[in-house]
């Protein structure tokens, strides 16, 4: 059986990296703020290929806050909003 790696001797992982990017370039879709380049493949995927180290300048992104909604405009558990929301909305 196959021993799952952890995360450092899998290297990072771009989709979580700060300094990822997709760029408007369909020959060169990916990219690295940090370093300034694009690639066709992902950027740690060629850092490694180049240097033959992994990445060092992976930084982790922030995870969203998430933004409350007053409770005035929730839908009831149901998914419906009050009378008095859609009366006030719509009229």
């Amino acid at each position: 059986m196959s021993e799952e790696k952890t995360p450092a001797e899998r290297g990072p992982n771009c989709y979580q990296c700060r300094h990822f990017a997709v760029s408007w370039d369909p020959s060169l879709p990916y990219s690295c703020r940090l370093m300034g380049f694009k690639s066709r493949a992902l950027p740690a995927i060629e850092v490694l290929r180049v240097d033959g180290v992994f990445c060092k300048g992976y930084v982790a992104k922030e995870a969203p806050v998430p933004v409350a909604t007053p409770i005035m405009n929730r839908p009831d558990p149901a998914g419906r909003y009050s009378r008095e929301h859609l009366i006030s909305k719509y009229c």
